[in-house]
């Protein structure tokens, strides 16, 4: 599954912020954002976004 619709669901289903996602996860408030005008993640980054989903789910 792509990344940004796994991250849509999860923000969804936890009523979180996207910002406070990017801040709290990537370090960046703005990580949603710039996925969602077409930035590219890197491999590394997915691994650690997707850790982080598993993690809390």
């Amino acid at each position: 599954m792509h990344l940004l619709r796994e991250l849509e669901k999860f923000l969804q289903n936890s009523n979180m912020p996207p910002a406070r996602f990017g801040r709290e996860v990537m370090g960046d408030p703005r990580f949603i954002f710039d996925l969602r005008n077409g930035r590219e993640p890197r491999p590394r980054t997915v691994r650690r976004v997707r850790a982080y989903l598993e993690s809390v789910q």
